[in-house]
């Protein structure tokens, strides 16, 4: 049994143990602290990391403006330095974009120029090959054959014509010279959008096709249709 002043006792001793305050050390608390704060849920609207790079870059370009109102050599400087970003971006933009290449009228075609005769590409042909620029040669010639194609009607004159479709369609009026029409297309392809070199054996071959198709007779129902087209 208690008495009234074990009772009494017990609860003062209660009462100091909840008045005792919580004292957590100061490094536990910092980490625990660090530790929900990198939760997700409290950076789900932070900027990117580039936000934030372009954020610092345009703080500095703004520095270096209110940099070049100032006057005397404080003022060239911070001309000078915007000229220098200026200069950067521009690098860059090129970099990343490349070159800025000349579109031409039709992507692909075989004809880069006004109407020229087949005569006019064969003699331009020669010259090329006379001074050994046989990747300008084999593209004369070529257009001579195509050109020929067309001044006999078995071919229709078509602007835009790509080097393969010539082929494919003369390749139905004169079958027998499918395969090197279709090689002769290749060649000037690789020659004028692949980056590649063509030599003499190459001009050559497209020569004597060019030859060959002079001597031969297309055939009368594919050569009509070809020219109806």
């Amino acid at each position: 049994m208690i008495t009234t002043g074990g009772t009494i006792a017990a609860r003062l001793l209660l009462r100091v143990r909840t008045d005792v305050p919580v004292d957590t050390p100061r490094d536990p608390a910092r980490e625990a602290a660090e530790r929900e704060l990198s939760k997700p849920m409290y950076h789900e609207n932070d900027p990117s990391l580039l936000q934030r790079a372009l954020d610092k870059f345009w703080e500095w370009v703004g520095g270096l403006f209110e940099s070049a109102s100032g006057v005397g050599s404080t003022g060239w400087l911070g001309l000078t330095a915007i000229a220098v970003v200026v200069v950067a971006l521009i690098a860059a933009l090129w970099w990343r974009l490349g070159t800025p290449q000349r579109t031409p009228g039709t992507a692909d075609s075989l004809f880069d120029e006004g109407p020229r005769t087949a005569a006019e590409h064969r003699t331009a042909a020669d010259r090329h090959a006379a001074a050994g620029r046989w990747n300008q040669a084999v593209q004369e010639r070529m257009r001579a054959v195509v050109r020929s194609l067309e001044e006999r009607t078995v071919l229709d004159p078509r602007p835009g014509r790509t080097s393969d479709e010539a082929a494919a369609e003369a390749g139905r009026a004169l079958p027998g010279h499918a395969d090197e029409l279709r090689a002769a297309a290749r060649t000037f392809d690789d020659v004028t959008y692949g980056g590649r070199s063509a030599d003499e054996s190459a001009y050559r071959r497209v020569e004597r096709l060019d030859g060959a198709l002079e001597r031969t007779k297309p055939k009368l129902e594919a050569a009509t249709e070809g020219a109806a087209r």
